[in-house]
């Protein structure tokens, strides 16, 4: 699933995972009426006036409750279609824990009138999901724009608010998905350590509920108590559809009335959750004992709910406590080395969440003198009070994230979700507004009332005399807080840009400036913003033999400050330009991304010029980098993810050490991360780093005559000391191998098997090579694969295949993927291997290959739409010497495919008796579980 924004993001991992599953099946006796049987009066009713609004989104409430938000943004040529539902694992009951996440999976197996929900969304090339959080649970797709889209979307929402199939033979197969989904999560120490401290701080609130539930409950749960569950909570009065992208409003409504209007609204009322969590009367603890390879610390503290006043302070809080590098955290955790890491984060819900702080302390650091550290700094906060840098800093990021969310109307479309469980959508706009006016002394005081050992759960119980409590300030009426509340003027609109690649190759402008080649694509686009790609490329083969581990450092350090500004100061530049920006250097080269408003963009040019040919090498962020990366590394000892797809690149990959494409085992990179140092580092950036050869490309609002003079300004004395040859590929390793890790403690298991390929991207047989891949493992869950393997038999979780091509040189590669809970690795390995082997053996059907055909070209024209990929992709074909045209030849090639083209093609490329197989997990212990026997009753 996708979480709220700024902190809340980095725990979203650590309750829950949500991806919806699919497939048909009966109705059952009692599911809810269908559509049909509605009274259709009620599609003729006369369009609701505007309720609010907000900078230009406006709200609708039809007669049945349901809440309608509608967000024209003609942009880029999709519409965003997502209904939230205010029910989420806070309304779960006795037993039924998990219950919201998994009728969230069920909600697409599908309608009498949709029986096949992935082929429907696949074929449409739709971009869809459904996520479960604490408060609510939310469903959507983003389509290529049209009416016939848009009216299909609302009709499919419409019916499965109140028509899905709940039937047991899906909850049978689903169950063993979402239980995969929660071994997944119990792979990872650091995330059952948060559970387990959210489950100690809320003795009662089911707050402190993972969202993914209880395995016995989701094993056990009857599907009455699903089914009933689904009446009660999936109705009008009870969902927010939003609307938003190109789409023209007036239609919009009238079909939101001929569809979702006609719903009645159930005579029953609907049920309030009222528990509340007693206020914290002294410190409690957690310890956790697992495999693992890297200690955790966690700690939480009550706070207010999220549409509290206090809340913008808390989030500056937040920032100034847990920011790398300036967070006080960091510097008293990360830079003394008493930690590898440490971070802060919120939980800004319904009801009153949390403050939640974390660090990684690796082998060799003490965990008692990080805890210390940690505390002392978290509680004595307030102490010393907040300055108005601290203040400023955290306000200035925090304010960007929004106005950037906000110029994306298809991200703020789902994010209005999280708003909206919180109290009320307009609530994002007054929290703009709140953290605007925060003060030093809001953050102080904050700090104060809310960072109490009492009101802390971490450690041990102390028997306190007179405890001092923090207690949860009184419920606002966010109605009253709201009212003739009017936010500000509407984001600067764009164009309805068409990106057919032979629209596009009319508008771009090629040109070359030095060494580096340029492909600028100026057109309007909300909030004024340009996506910018660049690329740097130098040495040869036998240059930079050897030479990995300093190439990575050296990219590494690039933006960890220059001789003009430091780590903090360049960060702070950015937020304050409004600028996303990555930059990143390895053997061969070096690669910049950016995201910016049109009048900073100069700006920010400038200052990348300067990260890229004036680094500090500062030693003391040497240090911290080392530490962060040996942490993140240390880590993965016992993970299978990471040890599978580490062996399954080695038995494949053909180059010797010391070859830049070498692939490393974990411990040879952990070993070269320590040697390293920084002066190897320094000599490799004065020996190879330079701008005379390269490619730049530029998407969106800027001018090009403008740009192309500053880059040549910025960039054109700028030369590589060294020479440059493209190193080629080599064609990966033969022949068949079966490896299989024991990763001991971990519940879920990873698969991973495949071949190389002799191909190129240009190959005759390379489109029906891609349109089989995307039948057999690609698609939204309606591929072979994940029709076997999760909807049928429920043995994965996430099941995949993918199919690579060279572009310059004939290596390419096959593989398929799953995570599964390691008692099944004989039936996911069989499964994978009858349905591929059908496919080489009978192909597909004709109406099967039309409509993955369809979806698949949807797909790529919708990807051509983003800017920063469309950005990349001109940059890339810079490099490879080709325009758009290849695309079109490339979709003109698969639109004229049949059904025998495609596995004839399959057939001459893959065979599983090549295929290298590679197992991951606690294969052991799962044969040991196997073997216990079941206690007599």
């Amino acid at each position: 699933m996708s979480l709220p924004s700024r902190f809340r993001l980095l725990v979203a991992a650590l309750l829950v995972a949500s991806a919806p599953a699919l497939a048909k099946g009966p109705t059952p006796a009692s599911a809810p009426a269908k559509v049909a049987s509605q009274p259709r009066d009620r599609s003729k009713a006369t369009s609701p006036a505007p309720f609010t609004s907000v900078e230009g989104i406006t709200e609708y409430r039809l007669d049945n409750g349901l809440r309608v938000l509608l967000f024209p943004d003609p942009t880029k040529p999709t519409v965003t279609v997502n209904v939230t539902y205010f029910v989420g694992s806070r309304h779960e009951g006795y037993g039924e824990t998990g219950m919201a996440h998994l009728l969230e999976h069920l909600l697409f197996k599908g309608t009498p009138s949709h029986k096949n929900i992935p082929q429907e969304l696949t074929q449409r090339g739709a971009r869809p999901n459904g996520t479960t959080w604490l408060d609510r649970t939310n469903y959507y797709e983003t389509l290529p724009a049209s009416d016939e889209n848009l009216r299909w979307a609302l009709a499919f929402e419409a019916d499965r608010m109140v028509n899905s199939f709940i039937a047991k033979k899906d909850l049978d197969s689903e169950m063993t998905v979402v239980r995969n989904e929660l071994e997944r999560g119990e792979n990872d120490p650091s995330r059952i350590l948060f559970q387990r401290v959210m489950s100690a701080a809320f003795l009662w609130h089911n707050y402190g509920k993972s969202t993914i539930g209880s395995r016995a409950d989701l094993e056990h749960v009857p599907i009455e108590r699903l089914q009933a569950f689904y009446r009660k909570y999936y109705r009008p009065d009870n969902a927010m559809l939003v609307i938003a992208g190109a789409f023209e409003p007036q239609k919009a409504l009238a079909e939101v009335q001929k569809t979702f209007g006609r719903l009645r609204k159930p005579a029953e009322p609907l049920p309030v959750t009222y528990t509340e969590e007693p206020t914290q009367d002294g410190e409690r603890h957690v310890t956790l004992r697992r495999v693992g390879d890297v200690s955790a610390l966690a700690a939480v503290y009550h706070v207010p709910q999220g549409a509290h006043p206090d809340f913008a302070a808390i989030d500056v809080l937040t920032h100034a406590l847990g920011n790398a590098p300036s967070g006080r955290l960091y510097k008293a955790l990360v830079e003394p080395k008493k930690a590898a890491s440490a971070s802060a984060y919120n939980f800004q819900l319904h009801d009153p969440g949390v403050l939640a702080f974390s660090a990684e302390v690796r082998e060799g650091q003490s965990l008692d003198a990080a805890r210390d550290t940690l505390l002392k700094t978290v509680e004595d906060a307030a102490r010393t009070p907040f300055t108005q840098d601290e203040v400023d800093r955290a306000k200035t990021a925090l304010l960007k994230y929004i106005e950037l969310m906000l110029n994306d109307s298809e991200n703020a479309a789902i994010q209005l979700s999280e708003w909206a469980a919180i109290g009320d959508w307009r609530l994002l706009f007054l929290h703009r507004d709140r953290i605007e006016a925060v003060t030093p002394a809001d953050v102080t005081r904050v700090a104060e009332q809310y960072l109490k050992s009492s009101n802390r759960t971490l450690g041990q119980f102390i028997p306190t005399a007179k405890p001092d409590r923090s207690e949860m300030p009184a419920s606002v009426d966010v109605a009253s807080m709201l009212e003739g509340y009017k936010g500000r003027g509407e984001v600067v609109q764009g164009e309805a840009f068409d990106p057919s690649p032979a629209n596009i190759e009319k508008r771009v402008q090629r040109s070359q400036t030095g060494g580096l080649k340029l492909a600028l694509l100026p057109k309007k686009t909300r909030g004024e913003m340009v996506s910018v790609t660049f690329n740097l490329r130098w040495g040869t083969e036998k240059a930079v033999w050897n030479r990995s581990d300093a190439a990575d450092y050296a990219g590494m350090m690039l933006m960890r400050g220059t001789t003009k500004h430091s780590r903090q100061e360049l960060r702070d530049a950015f937020d304050k330009l409004k600028a996303r920006v990555g930059v990143d250097g390895g053997a061969t080269g070096a690669s910049v991304s950016l995201e910016v408003p049109r009048q900073n963009l100069a700006e920010v040019m400038k200052l990348v010029a300067e990260v890229l040919r004036e680094p500090a090498f500062d030693a003391k962020e040497f240090a911290l980098l080392q530490e962060e990366r040996l942490a993140s590394l240390e880590s993965q000892r016992s993970e299978p993810n990471t040890q599978g797809r580490i062996a399954y690149s080695r038995a494949l990959s053909p180059y010797p050490k010391g070859h830049p494409y070498y692939a490393d085992s974990l411990e040879e990179a952990i070993q070269g991360v320590k040697e390293t140092t920084l002066e190897q580092a320094r000599t490799f950036y004065r020996e190879f780093y330079g701008a005379s050869q390269g490619e730049l490309a530029a998407v969106g609002d800027f001018d090009p005559e403008v740009l192309k003079k500053q880059v040549a300004e910025l960039f054109g004395d700028w030369k590589s000391p060294a020479p440059y040859a493209r190193i080629p590929a080599q064609p990966y390793k033969t022949g068949t191998q079966a490896l299989v890790l024991e990763t001991p403690d971990k519940a879920n298991a990873l698969f991973l098997a495949g071949q190389g390929l002799s191909l190129r991207d240009d190959n005759p047989d390379y489109p029906a090579l891609v349109l089989g891949n995307f039948l057999l493992g690609g698609g939204f869950l309606n591929s072979r694969l994940a029709t076997r393997v999760r909807q049928q038999e429920g043995l994965s979780y996430g099941v995949s295949s993918s199919l690579s091509a060279g572009a310059m040189d004939a290596v390419g590669s096959f593989s398929t993927y799953a995570i599964y809970a390691p008692q099944n690795a004989g039936k996911l390995e069989s499964a994978v291997r009858e349905e591929l082997e059908k496919v080489l053996q009978k192909g597909f059907s004709a109406d099967e290959l039309e409509k993955a055909r369809a979806g698949l070209l949807e797909y790529r024209r919708t990807n051509r739409s983003d800017d920063g990929g469309l950005a990349r992709t001109l940059a890339a074909y810079l490099y490879y010497g080709r325009t758009l045209d290849f695309d079109a030849a490339f979709e003109k090639r698969m639109s004229a495919l049949k059904p025998d083209d495609v596995r004839t093609a399959l057939s001459k490329y893959l065979d599983w008796k090549k295929v290298t197989v590679v197992k991951a997990g606690d294969f052991a212990g799962a044969e040991k579980k196997t073997q216990t026997p079941v206690p007599t009753p």
